[in-house]
């Protein structure tokens, strides 16, 4: 992190522990109908015809659809089956369903509005912040997901499954997950500190500009609040200091600046076997949305987003029965393990959209995991994506990737080699 240029295996990811993905599989545009579709490939209850987009243009469009739509708006996830954006309206007024349908989207009546959705949440944080669950409003079937780890039974888990339950009928859906929600700030080798009674390892998520100019990296909030000082290698000193860390609270995020400030990091993620993704932007990610992670631990992995604005309750590090609070994460279905903390989030397209934040599970059993936005990130920290060479140039436009990929999806988008 010491020199004027840091060598590519460092500029976004330090990889060194990739190993070999075995069966692999390629995410192109048009490769899995959606989970939500009948028999006729729509989603139920859908109205209309819609226009195709990709999956970087539907948040656009649902931002759209907000503003366009008002109190009727009750969310959208991407179809990526039909490369279609299903809408969710409350209302009935046929003025509502046409405008949506103008605007390109395939509209679906729901019963439940954003705003009730949304108080159902805050329901949940006051009287169900239990250690060991999570919850997020899933456009797909129009309910608050609400799961319990392996750790939540007993008296804990009958307050969970009463305070669902008060929601009223139809309103959330309360699932187990088999293993146990953590962040994952141990273990890879990635970046290091060193601390007293041992170490940390995250993964370095994305470098980027700090306001001031200087050149830094985004990571999880969780790592820099454990440990302030960092290095690329396990025994090297300290090349990069922490700026701002936030966790737990409104997000899981850390600016940690580069100690000498002639140090150009590339706007890069290396995916392994000597492919890097350049990153072009920054942004906002969708339901249903194909995304892949990059971690020092386990490498690439892909899946799709299956939630946003979600509420992860990790128990605490430091109180035994406190809790640690996240809102507003990515909820998706990619694994993760112990040292991909902080690692990148990214599309196909070289879009960045958070950094890894904690989870269940793992890269053999599966489970979920929650990424914080960078969108986010880089608005409360004040920092541009980038590092000074060959950095991304777009913060909010549309832009393509570039680097040494394998494959093209059928839009042309090159595609990636993942394992679920």
């Amino acid at each position: 992190m010491s020199h004027k240029r840091m060598p590519r295996r460092r500029t976004a990811m330090a990889v060194g522990g990739v190993a070999a993905l075995g069966a692999a599989a390629f995410l192109l545009p048009h490769a899995n109908a959606s989970q939500d579709a009948g028999d006729d490939g729509r989603a139920p209850g859908a109205t209309g015809t819609a226009r195709t987009l990709r999956a970087t243009d539907a948040p656009d469009l649902d931002a759209r659809l907000r503003g366009l739509l008002g109190d009727a708006f009750a969310g959208s996830y991407y179809d990526s089956g039909r490369q279609q954006l299903v809408v969710n309206v409350v209302s009935g007024d046929d003025d509502v369903i046409v405008r949506a349908e103008k605007a390109g989207a395939v509209v679906r009546q729901v019963a439940h509005s954003a705003a009730e959705l949304g108080a159902a949440a805050r329901t949940l944080k006051a009287g169900a912040a239990i250690p060991g669950t999570s919850w997020a409003v899933d456009p797909r079937t129009d309910k608050v997901l609400v799961t319990a780890d392996s750790t939540v039974t007993g008296a804990r888990w009958d307050r969970l499954r009463s305070a669902v339950r008060g929601l009223g009928p139809g309103m959330a859906t309360l699932k187990k997950s088999a293993g146990t929600f953590k962040t994952f700030a141990s273990g890879g080798d990635a970046v290091f500190s060193r601390v007293r009674g041992g170490g940390v390892r995250c993964s370095l998520g994305f470098n980027v500009t700090a306001a001031d100019g200087s050149p830094a990296f985004l990571t999880a909030g969780h790592c820099g609040v454990a440990a302030q000082r960092w290095s690329d290698t396990e025994t090297g000193g300290p090349t990069a200091t922490v700026d701002q860390a936030t966790f737990p609270g409104q997000g899981d995020f850390s600016l940690v600046k580069y100690d000498d400030p002639g140090t150009r990091a590339p706007g890069e993620v290396d995916t392994g076997d000597g492919r890097t993704v350049t990153i072009s932007r920054a942004a906002e990610a969708t339901v249903g949305q194909a995304v892949f992670r990059m971690g020092s631990t386990t490498g690439l992995h892909d899946g799709r987003v299956t939630g946003l604005d979600a509420t992860v309750n990790f128990r605490s590090e430091t109180d035994p029965n406190g809790v640690d609070t996240v809102t507003g994460l990515i909820q998706t279905d990619v694994c993760a393990e112990p040292g991909d903390s902080g690692g990148p989030l990214f599309t196909q397209a070289g879009e960045a959209l958070g950094l890894t934040s904690g989870g269940s599970g793992d890269c053999t059993g599966g489970g979920e995991t929650f990424f914080q936005p960078v969108t986010a990130a880089l608005r409360a920290t004040g920092a541009t994506l980038g590092g000074g060479a060959g950095g991304a140039e777009d913060q909010s436009g549309s832009g393509s990737a570039s680097g040494s990929r394998s494959g093209a999806g059928d839009d042309g988008t090159p595609a990636l080699t993942g394992t679920r």
